[in-house]
């Protein structure tokens, strides 16, 4: 569900013009929709009202300040994996006690400012974090929350590079090491166990996976109490519920929170999900321009004026993205490739896709852009990161500005020595 529509052939945003915004911020732009992504977080929060939960958004899959303040001003909680998104979250105002932090890599000064901050817990990822998480914590004379990261060998079935819960993936560790950072953890000063976490992948479109995690890791906790004696508090199960880009079929939200709540309903523990893409993904999408029609011999090209330095998914995972006109008027069909300026064949957008006939100057609507986008974007090329925009009702904010080539250079210096 999202709320891009056509009235009279015109592609809206809620009640704006998709039109009328690209003549005015240029292109190419990113847009959210503010009903969309209030009425996904209330969907999803519905689907889990029967248990104690709490809901934790993964900031990797959308970092503007405005979508997270949306969330933060609705009570949510947030899931981060870096210091930079630590301080983007606090920013926002999402209460430290609702964030956990997640991710493999920690750094020390990134440990010292979630310490400092007082969050509700660190998902560890190995044995050395836990030892050195203790050691940060006791430097700075404070104490440090902590869930083990289990790797619990399920299959997602879904894009390998966004696959994390197999033995062979980097995340995580193996039941019998978790045992054992269990017994540790209890008997380290400065280090207060309240869960185990466990994510299994991105895009996840079958429940299956979700119901087969959750069974290893209530066997884990089962463990964790006889042979620890350590009571578990947070179930984190973090997220990887995947949305409709063409033809999938994902489980309903009530589906979904079905595989968690049978499992946990005889157990007194606080549920954390992690959802990300499932609430900003159809939330937005990104608007450009087509700039030339070309014709080789075996092939036809919409030239438009994105690339994969704004879009990265179709290069990466050679995701799919449907391709909307934002004005529907012409009839004819074409097959072709939807490609960017960028100097690398594998910018594009679409491949041997059908579609309404394109002309130059055509405004065209990539769907389904709100997750992993501007995110995931880059100066390469030296091309400025484009705008984002986001509607609400019949207003439209721009709430980031489009950089410009000054700010692309900004940081950079000179050293002396070239002029030697």
């Amino acid at each position: 569900m999202h709320h891009f529509t056509y009235r009279e052939n015109q592609l809206y945003c809620e009640d704006v013009q998709v039109q009328k915004i690209a003549a005015e911020v240029g292109t190419p732009f990113y847009l959210y929709s503010h009903a969309t992504l209030t009425r996904h977080l209330k969907a999803f929060r519905e689907a889990f009202e029967k248990i104690d939960h709490l809901v934790c958004f993964s900031a990797k899959a959308n970092t503007n300040l405005s979508i997270l303040k949306l969330f933060s001003d609705r009570g949510c909680g947030l899931d981060i994996v870096s210091g930079g998104e630590l301080y983007r979250g606090l920013r926002a105002g999402f209460a430290p006690e609702r964030i956990v932090y997640s991710g493999v890599g920690k750094r020390v000064d990134e440990i010292d400012d979630a310490l400092k901050a007082g969050i509700l817990m660190f998902n560890l990822e190995s044995i050395d974090e836990l030892k050195l998480i203790d050691q940060r914590a006791g430097k700075l004379n404070q104490r440090a929350r902590i869930a083990i990261r289990v790797n619990p060998d399920v299959d997602p079935k879904t894009h390998p590079y966004i696959s994390t819960g197999l033995k062979k993936n980097k995340f995580g560790i193996n039941t019998e090491a978790a045992i054992e950072g269990y017994r540790l953890a209890a008997r380290l000063a400065h280090i207060d166990v309240m869960g185990v976490d466990c994510h299994i992948g991105s895009q996840i479109t079958e429940a299956a996976p979700f119901e087969d995690a959750l069974q290893n890791v209530k066997s884990l906790m089962l463990r964790i109490k006889s042979e620890t004696g350590i009571d578990i508090k947070y179930v984190d199960m973090g997220g990887g519920l995947g949305i409709t880009y063409g033809d999938e079929s994902p489980p309903s939200l009530n589906e979904y929170a079905k595989a968690f709540m049978q499992s946990l309903e005889d157990m007194s523990v606080t549920l954390i999900l992690e959802p990300g893409r499932v609430l900003v993904g159809n939330a937005g999408i990104l608007v450009t321009r087509a700039l030339y029609n070309k014709h080789s011999q075996d092939k036809k090209f919409i030239i438009v004026d994105a690339g994969m330095n704004d879009l990265l998914r179709p290069t990466l995972y050679n995701a799919f993205h449907a391709i909307e006109p934002v004005v529907r008027d012409k009839a004819s069909k074409i097959v072709a490739d939807v490609v960017g300026p960028i100097c690398e064949s594998g910018d594009f957008l679409a491949v041997d896709r059908r579609l309404t006939e394109v002309n130059s100057g055509d405004l065209l609507a990539v769907m389904s852009t709100g997750a992993y986008g501007f995110v995931m974007s880059s100066n390469y090329c030296s091309r400025p990161r484009v705008a984002e925009v986001m509607v609400k009702n019949d207003q439209y904010h721009v709430v980031k500005q489009r950089e410009t080539y000054a700010d692309i250079v900004r940081g950079e210096s000179l050293p002396p020595f070239l002029d030697d």
